[in-house]
């Protein structure tokens, strides 16, 4: 058995009835479940369809997005997650370098970095080197004045650990962000690269050895054995090929508003939802969502 997710942007609630019934009855599916009216709502179905990409793709322009995933077992006991352009929305590297007069540059290396045309440690070295001299106060003014939440952000870790879930936020960034950003959030851990920094100022370069694709992959591994749970019993999320190996050896790996070809490389893709969609993912109603 699979369940079948439909999902809009919860800020424009834009879900017609309608067009799940008419897809449940093309499928076959059970009886449909609104999981939050105009926003979410899910059937039941015996076997993956045949046309279910090319159904995905009719239903992008109308700004839903569509899961299809087996039933069984997709309740998780662990969230791990990317947090540039994930967590939350900006990418903290781009906007350091901004501050430092080389945005358009690093941007650009960010860019390709994440779209998978560019060694992401390689990548990383550049872009950090580029930022010598930058005094440390700037990282606090970034996270002040130029850092914001993904909407769905707080809905998220809180309801799955209200749940008794493990909640991991894991990035290829730096960790004077994602422990302010943890916290915020309400995260168990936060595992990432840390900036050198001499006489108050960032020296332009990351302790070794640093935190990219597989170290992902190995928090994945070093925290399920800590907690004696399964790999299928995490869902992870993020955007940028360095990401991919996390996705994929989830139990549930899902590619938010992702570059198009990391989107391509997985199965679950959310391009309109927000983090929300993760919890309706998982078969929570809007009402089960713990109060932040």
């Amino acid at each position: 058995m699979h369940i079948v997710t439909l999902l809009t942007n919860p800020e424009t609630p834009s879900l017609d009835p309608s067009l799940v019934e008419n897809l449940r009855r093309a499928w076959g599916g059970g009886p449909a479940v609104a999981l939050a009216p105009g926003v979410a709502s899910e059937f039941p179905i015996p076997e993956v369809p045949d046309n279910r990409w090319q159904v995905w793709e009719d239903l992008q322009p109308l700004g839903v997005d569509l899961v299809v995933q087996p039933a069984e077992g997709r309740r998780k006991k662990m969230l791990l997650a990317d947090m540039d352009s994930t967590m939350i929305r900006q990418e903290c590297i781009d906007e350091l370098a901004d501050m430092a007069g080389v945005g358009d540059r690093v941007k650009e290396i960010t860019a390709r970095a994440m779209n998978g045309e560019l060694d992401f440690e390689s990548a990383l070295t550049e872009r950090v080197g580029l930022l010598k001299g930058l005094p440390e106060s700037v990282i606090d003014e970034v996270l002040a004045q130029r850092i914001t939440l993904m909407p769905g952000g707080r809905e998220l870790v809180a309801t799955m650990r209200a749940n008794g879930a493990y909640a991991a936020l894991v990035s290829g960034g730096f960790t004077a962000f994602t422990a302010r950003v943890a916290e915020l959030l309400g995260f168990d851990e936060n595992r990432a690269n840390t900036l050198l920094v001499r006489d108050g100022k960032l020296v332009g370069d990351v302790q070794r050895p640093i935190l990219g694709r597989e170290a992902k992959v190995q928090a994945l591994a070093e925290i399920t054995a800590r907690l004696g749970i399964s790999e299928r019993d995490v869902i992870a999320v993020g955007d940028g090929a360095n990401d991919l190996g996390m996705l994929h050896r989830a139990g549930i790996g899902v590619a938010l508003h992702a570059k198009p070809s990391v989107a391509a490389q997985t199965d679950i893709r959310i391009n309109h939802g927000d983090l929300t969609a993760l919890l309706y993912i998982q078969g929570y109603r809007r009402d089960q969502f713990a109060t932040v």
